[in-house]
């Protein structure tokens, strides 16, 4: 479409997509379609963007099967194309070490398995978009279309960008994907007193929960739990306190009619102030405009 845009400006058309595949054979997805590849990587040319899109299955299993397509990616990375990730792809970008020391987004429900396995690279788990030296990443699901109009204002203009976004009806210059996330402490580990420590925490977020408490309750030294519990889930104990009690204050700004200050004493608030900057920060929203945005019931047609 951007190409019809330039065209109706009386300007040439900029870009030319073509799929890539390892070999020529066409990828059936999800017994849905197939897709045939124009070229492969063993073809001689170099492109200028590489898109590596959203990716489904198992982690493991998925890197293994693109293998081939990493020296390839490196190869016209180093030769002056650009590279960006839709999604979930960033676990492939990863994969070709072009991430290592780099700055990058993925959908937040993979935030711990990418730290997990990829902990050289700098995750930036709220952000929608990122941008370094020629490598572009997103955050989940449809926030690829906002990288896309990202790319498109650097190849062209802002008008074009904003014509795309208006076209498409697209968002434009969201930069976060905070107020989506769904938070769901990690447990897929083997930390026992860690995972003890959680399911306390969760099933008493409305009283004041302290380090210390956690740490004698479980008797395991501070420091010593700290640690542990830091990479056993990827947040702290006091985040991780912080991040239950907004998800709880989340759905009862979802739900409910209940007003501000009965949701924050309800999850273990006292201070207004404090209530509100930690709740800005977690889903880069107040809790009114959160309200506004999610609650059907205190929306006027």
């Amino acid at each position: 479409m951007a190409n019809e845009f330039l065209v109706n400006k009386g300007k040439q058309p900029l870009f030319k997509v073509q799929l890539v595949g390892i070999d020529k054979e066409p990828q059936v997805y999800d017994s849905f379609f197939r897709v045939h590849p124009d070229l492969t990587i063993e073809d001689s040319f170099k492109t200028d963007l590489i898109i590596i899109p959203a990716v489904n299955g198992d982690w493991k299993q998925v890197i293994e099967i693109n293998r081939d397509f990493y020296p390839w990616i490196n190869k016209q990375y180093h030769n002056g194309g650009e590279v960006a990730s839709l999604c979930v792809g960033t676990f492939l970008l990863a994969s070709t070490g072009l991430l290592e020391g780099k700055k990058c987004a993925t959908h937040w429900l993979a935030e711990h398995a990418f730290r997990q396995m990829f902990p050289e690279a700098i995750l930036v788990s709220e952000k929608i978009i990122t941008d370094e030296k020629g490598i572009y990443c997103s955050g989940g699901a449809n926030s690829f279309w906002n990288l896309l109009i990202y790319i498109l204002e650097k190849y062209t203009d802002r008008e074009l960008s904003i014509l795309a976004a208006k076209y498409f009806e697209i968002e434009i210059d969201r930069y976060s994907q905070s107020s989506f996330v769904m938070f769901r402490g990690q447990k897929e580990h083997e930390d026992e007193p860690v995972r003890k420590a959680q399911e306390f925490i969760e099933s008493n977020f409305q009283e004041k929960i302290s380090v210390d408490q956690l740490s004698d309750l479980f008797a395991v030294g501070r420091r010593s739990f700290e640690r542990r519990f830091k990479k056993a889930t990827s947040n702290t104990i006091t985040e991780y306190i912080q991040r239950v009690k907004i998800e709880a204050a989340k759905k009862n700004l979802e739900t409910t009619r209940k007003n501000i200050s009965e949701i924050m004493f309800e999850v273990g608030y006292t201070d207004s102030k404090a209530f509100r900057d930690v709740f800005r920060k977690i889903t880069g929203m107040t809790p009114i405009d959160y309200r506004n945005k999610y609650n059907k019931q205190m929306v006027t047609y």
